[in-house]
């Protein structure tokens, strides 16, 4: 990949937003807008190119993932989602949501420890605004959200008709996990210069944190002794609040899900702050 076209949209007008306005790395996706799309579309086509399948691959890798999860849970461990579902397709219905949902963020997670070294000839390029690569990253995961989505919407009409009304407020959910993924990657990206072996950890994490999230079973399953632990993970609200506007035709309780979504208001900021702050040190690590 060349550097030369991406550093030509590295030049922007004007001084960057202060630290101190919560609204900071708002303004700066919208100074480095056009750079960012650039570098999205480009993870994007770089990740399927060279490949026999191409693009296609966006569809099959989900297709091929759901196939698995639904035959180990639903046809060997026997799940079901609840009481009144016992179709297994209702199951992968419901684990495909939720699962497409945290890949999203899992994706830019274990993407991050690595982000800085794999662009390490940008960042020695003094106009090069390293955040921009963090909301790429996002992006380019989008994509592969809204293909998954897309496919969930296909499977949904054959197995049920047309979603209810309220899945059109998914987005009021998404837009936290977007925020809490873009926080994660800051954080990680710089993090990672420094601690070579954080991919590794990273991985577990997330791993684990999809199986503590209502990812492969609804949270009406998790024991009442544990339930606790579930209020302060917000992929326990988030997925719970998506299915209920997905699949019940119902508004979630919308206190928990706003709770999250200021808090990965908060967390996103203080991660860009912490970018910010330390990014000028990356080019001599790397």
């Amino acid at each position: 990949m060349s550097s030369a076209p991406v550093a030509s949209h590295a030049r922007v007008d004007g001084a960057p937003p202060s630290l101190a306005n919560p609204f900071c790395f708002l303004a700066a996706f919208r100074r480095h807008r056009a750079l960012v799309l650039s570098l999205a579309r480009r993870r994007v086509e770089a990740h399927y190119r060279g490949a026999a399948l191409g693009m296609f691959w966006a569809v099959l890798q989900p297709l091929v993932q759901l196939s698995i999860y639904t035959f180990v849970f639903s046809s060997v461990l026997g799940a079901r989602w609840g009481p009144t579902e016992t179709n297994p397709r209702a199951f992968a219905l419901h684990l495909f949501s939720g699962l497409v949902l945290f890949q999203f963020y899992n994706r830019v997670a274990n993407d991050a420890p690595d982000l800085m070294l794999l662009h390490a000839t940008y960042l020695k390029q003094v106009i090069f605004p390293a955040e921009v690569l963090s909301m790429a990253s996002v992006l380019a995961a989008l994509f592969d959200l809204v293909v998954g989505l897309a496919l969930w919407l296909v499977f949904y009409g054959i197995e049920r008709g047309v979603p209810p009304p309220t899945a059109l407020a998914l987005p009021l959910v998404v837009i936290p996990i977007m925020l809490l993924a873009l926080g994660t990657s800051w954080l990680l990206a710089s993090l990672g210069v420094f601690l070579r072996d954080l991919a590794q950890v990273t991985s577990l994490a997330t791993t684990a944190l999809m199986f503590l999230s209502p990812v492969f079973y609804p949270l009406t399953r998790v024991p009442a002794a544990v339930r606790g632990a579930y209020d302060v993970n917000p992929f326990a609200h988030l997925l719970d609040g998506a299915r209920q506007l997905l699949f019940d035709g119902t508004w979630p309780d919308w206190g928990p899900i706003a709770v999250v979504a200021v808090a990965a208001w908060i967390f996103a900021w203080a991660a860009y702050a912490w970018f910010a702050r330390t990014q000028h040190t990356f080019a001599d690590v790397l």
